[in-house]
């Protein structure tokens, strides 16, 4: 089994999708590589490129051939300004050129040079073939996006790379009850564990460098999400709800930036009512911005990026307003290794397991990782990860006109309050008298997900995808 780092997890990239938007463009970065190690980045005249399966499907709606697009031209979606992917596309679309790892400029015509296959290739449900040539087809490659903006191909060479990785790993987790026998045996909560890991990999600096960088961006996009009005792009005219209820919140204290803006949430109410505003406000702003092309942080996907944020920032400004870094760094350590464990067991693809495996995951993550900021033991913070998956068994992905915005955003909300709520039922459990073990969800997950049929898998071909049109809307 592979290793995983908390920063494959937790990635910075652009919306609306990992698997969808930001996998094709890192699986464009790769091919370019490719062809550079082959000698052959030079000669090339001409590509296309095939999207099989649920990257077609939905494709156009989550971007798939924009990303494709700046991938192969070069740009990162950790720090390409977002404001400057629309000019780039403008300029492909109306010169019919690309230019090619921002050096060679080459013919592309995107409405030919990128061909949507509905057929599934058998390896994955997300399957893209890039394909070189110059007088003749010189370079042919297939990568599959398996979720999370995680990218393979079928031969796996990656695996061979993270079974290495894994030999320099002290604590190497694949299931929960590794984890929790590493945690009894060493007396360390589930964070030292897994900084333990992080640690055979880099330093403490770099860590919390990157750490620093992830919560950046988490709180970033939920302020610009909240502080931006109008309706999002793609043709469903959803008018954005984060600023029209963050504005119906009041807050009174002024504020200029995002860390002011949080101190001034802490001297606000915080009647039931008005938590409950404040965890949606937060996860609906990330996933509107998600929405509009916008930079978030895949937790574990973007089509969930919004409970982990909501539910760290709900700890922020409601729980412990004496919260700093070292609860940021603690929350995001348990998170990613509670969805580390399901990648591995199961899957964190909505094109493979439904919208369980995206919203379901990222709920089971962030309960796991407030239930431990909230004193809660490596045993109960197990139960609330638990607790938050398992009522969200059999959730579909059946995004309307294959948009990540109905019912993707909203459910962000729900799989927030869900997490807050198995945090709290975990704490008042004894671990003596749990019937259902972390693992045990896993792997019904995982049967769940393969006995799902294919049109609930974001396929936009089931569901509320198919009940309600783009006309009425």
């Amino acid at each position: 089994m592979e290793c995983i780092s908390v920063f494959d997890m937790l990635k910075i990239g652009v919306g609306p999708s990992s698997s969808h938007t930001l996998g094709p463009w890192r699986a464009a970065e790769r091919w370019i590589y490719e062809l550079k190690e082959a000698n052959l980045f030079d000669s090339v005249q001409k590509v296309t490129i095939d999207l099989y399966g649920s990257l077609s499907l939905t494709g156009k709606g989550h971007a798939t051939d924009l990303a494709v697009m700046l991938g192969l031209s070069g740009a990162d979606p950790e720090r390409i300004p977002t404001d400057t992917i629309d000019i780039i596309i403008a300029s492909i679309n109306n010169t019919s050129k690309l230019v090619l790892n921002n050096e060679r400029i080459i013919p592309f015509t995107p409405k030919s040079d990128i061909i949507f296959n509905r057929a599934f290739l058998p390896f994955h449900a997300n399957g893209i073939k890039f394909t070189a040539f110059a007088e003749t087809k010189i370079h042919t490659s297939t990568f599959y996006s398996i979720g999370g903006g995680f990218v393979i191909k079928e031969e796996r060479t990656v695996d061979a790379e993270n079974k290495e990785l894994k030999k320099e790993f002290p604590y190497p987790v694949d299931k929960a009850t590794e984890l929790l026998a590493f945690c009894t045996n060493e007396n360390k909560s589930i964070s030292e564990i897994v900084l333990e890991n992080e640690r055979s990999l880099r330093t403490d600096e770099e860590i919390d460098f990157e750490l620093h960088r992830i919560w950046d961006t988490m709180l970033d996009c939920m302020f610009i999400g909240c502080h931006t009005e109008g309706n999002l792009p793609g043709g469903l005219n959803v008018r954005r709800r984060a600023f029209d209820t963050h504005k119906r919140l009041n807050i009174e204290m002024p504020y200029t930036t995002p860390q002011e803006w949080l101190e001034s949430i802490r001297n606000s109410e915080v009647k039931f009512r008005q938590i409950l505003k404040w965890v949606s406000c937060f996860a609906l702003a990330v996933n509107e911005v998600n929405a509009s092309l916008g930079r978030v942080v895949t937790a574990p996907t973007n089509g969930s990026a919004g409970v982990i944020p909501a539910v760290l920032m709900y700890y922020m400004v409601i729980e412990n307003h004496d919260a700093d870094f070292e609860d940021i760094k603690k929350f995001l350590l348990v998170a990613s290794e509670i969805g580390s464990i399901f990648k591995k067991g199961a899957t964190i693809s909505a094109a493979m397991g439904g919208c369980q495996a995206e919203i379901g995951v990222s709920s089971a993550m962030a309960a796991a990782a407030l239930c431990e900021l909230l004193g809660g033991s490596p045993e109960q913070v197990m139960i609330a990860a638990e607790i938050a998956m398992e009522h969200h068994l059999g959730l579909t992905c059946d995004p309307i006109g294959g948009l990540v915005q109905i019912p993707c955003i909203e459910r962000n909300s729900m799989g927030a309050i869900k997490a807050i709520n198995a945090a709290e039922l975990a704490l008042d459990t004894d671990p003596k008298n749990v019937k259902v073990p972390l693992d045990k969800v896993v792997d019904t997950m995982w049967e769940t997900a393969k006995d799902m049929n294919t049109k609930y898998k974001e396929t936009s071909e089931g569901g509320l995808a198919v009940r309600v049109n783009m006309a009425d809307c």
